[in-house]
């Protein structure tokens, strides 16, 4: 599995683009005008609290006000409380809590109004970025997340991803980071510690503390709201979560942006400095690595799939729903059930990268093809199961229900991802697909009629003369030429003036046995 991270850079805003193995699996944009991410810390002022929400209202300079709730002020938010009052003064630069008396936990059934008090100034950490409407969810059990470890202040925990599944390991793990916490700061050891040493686990702890320290220096004759720490930029914190063995190349168009991501290599993966590299092509970095194209084909209402299976994706007030479709491909299994059974495993590899890539969250429902077999139903399950293993966002997934239904809860910490994949119709008002979403739905019915038991002499496409122009621009390089090459068959292409900019239409004469 080959992994490549391609970022285009313009004035305004960076876009970040995932390939695993040529296919797109996760589209980011950081807009320079974006104050409230996912991981910011902010000394804030609290506002109304409401008794009857059992949370608070708190200013962060967003013009919508954050939501706390009672259960994200963690238990140890008095501590939280008694230090920032301390450090506030300017007096106590003790930022390790090496010596700081704790106050007791708060009752996990209590009431905000007895922790908190309006106008009062408190941490608190951006959990969720606003949504439409809705302002951020803040949370005040801060935590600073390094490569290999997330540093938790005013804890004693320690604890282990969850992914690591080895007990030995989890265990070595443990006893590491056990030797090297600090008093009065909890560790959770992250997926990416698996395998490292304790010198690479003290060293990211270091780092974290120290940026623990600078935020402590902020706090003294700040006005708020401020942000006294911020989280790494996008492409920064996409290394530190995803970075493995698995990279081979980190492409951008930026040359500063360049150097940054090699500096930062030098800290978390110096071996992997050398595959940063520098797009200078002619053609735009996005058409070059074939995103364009794909975002195109992926972020429609109807998306296909391989074997002329599609999606169809819905999105409502509450959830999302997903409907897979096995569409009227030449069937080659031997009967309905294992017909179904293939069509759902590709549409849930599918789902699972269409959920990443849209960065949908929320309920989701999928609407399987049916499948009367048990033992079918657990197979898709599982599989669904393994592919969703590679989403880095939390996650829960029920099993199929009698009818097909699989519902899944997936953490929403982001507006979800929208691209505009229509454009004006030439031939009258209104909107119509991109003409490369069109192009997919050409290609998978053309590989079904090659790819039938039956021969044939001829194969002709009609479609409107601005799909012809687009199939045969370029004799040497148009898309009928990769045809050729691919199926070893000649498609004869007709432009037809009647047709609608949709409409396209296969005839093909059958070969004489």
């Amino acid at each position: 599995m080959k992994t490549e991270l391609i970022i285009r850079s313009n004035s305004s805003d960076i876009d970040f683009a995932l390939l695993r193995d040529g296919r797109l699996i996760e589209l980011n944009k950081e807009t320079s005008d974006n104050k409230f991410s996912v991981g910011d810390i902010f000394l804030a002022k609290i506002g109304k609290v409401m008794t009857g929400l059992n949370a608070a209202f708190v200013n962060v300079g967003y013009p919508k006000d954050g939501f706390l709730h009672y259960h994200d002020l963690g238990p140890q938010v008095q501590s939280l409380n008694k230090f920032i009052k301390k450090v506030s003064t300017g007096k106590f630069k003790e930022f390790t809590l090496k010596n700081f008396r704790f106050e007791d936990d708060i009752d996990k059934d209590g009431g905000i109004n007895n922790v908190l008090k309006s106008g009062q100034n408190l941490l608190v950490q951006i959990v969720k970025e606003p949504i439409s409407t809705k302002g951020p969810r803040i949370s005040s059990e801060l935590s600073i997340a390094g490569r290999y470890l997330v540093l938790v202040p005013f804890s004693n925990r320690v604890s282990v991803s969850q992914k690591i599944t080895d007990n030995k390991e989890k265990e070595r793990l443990k006893k590491l980071a056990k030797s090297i916490k600090p008093k009065g700061f909890g560790l959770i050891l992250r997926t990416v510690a698996e395998g490292k040493k304790v010198a690479e686990l003290d060293k990211d702890l270091q780092n974290s503390l120290n940026r623990w320290k600078s935020l402590c220096k902020r706090i003294p004759n700040t006005n708020t709201p401020t942000k006294v720490l911020s989280e790494l930029d996008r492409a920064s914190s996409i290394l530190r979560d995803v970075m493995n063995d698995s990279f081979t190349s980190i492409v951008t168009n930026d040359e500063s942006l360049m150097l940054e991501i090699k500096e930062y290599l030098q800290e978390i993966s110096p071996e992997k400095e050398n595959i940063v590299k520098l797009h200078r092509s002619n053609i735009p970095i996005f058409e070059k690595y074939g995103i364009e194209r794909q975002i195109k084909t992926s972020f429609g209402r109807t998306v296909s799939m391989s074997k002329g299976a599609y999606l169809v994706i819905e999105h409502t007030e509450a959830l999302h729903v997903i409907d897979v479709n096995s569409g009227n491909r030449s069937n080659k299994a031997k009967n309905q059930e294992e017909t179904a059974l293939e069509v759902n495993l590709i549409a849930a590899t599918e789902i699972a990268r269409q959920l990443q890539l849209r960065d949908m969250g929320g309920i989701i429902v999928v609407d399987f093809i049916d499948m009367k077999s048990a033992e079918n139903r657990q197979k898709l399950f599982q599989h669904f199961r393994e592919v969703m293993a590679l989403d880095r966002t939390k996650h829960k997934i029920l099993p199929p229900s009698k009818f097909g239904l699989v519902q899944i809860t997936r953490q929403r910490v982001r507006p979800e991802l929208e691209i505009k994949t229509r454009e004006p119709n030439p031939n009258k008002n209104g909107e119509v697909e991109a003409p490369i979403v069109l192009i997919d739905k050409i290609e998978a019915e053309l590989d079904k009629i090659v790819n039938s038991q039956t021969e044939y002499k001829e194969i002709t496409l009609n479609v409107h003369p601005f799909i012809y122009a687009y199939l045969t621009k370029g004799l040497l390089k148009s898309i009928r030429f990769n045809w050729l090459l691919r199926h070893k068959k000649w498609i004869k292409i007709i432009p037809r003036d009647a047709y609608q900019y949709l409409q396209y239409h296969f005839s093909y004469k059958k070969k004489n046995k």
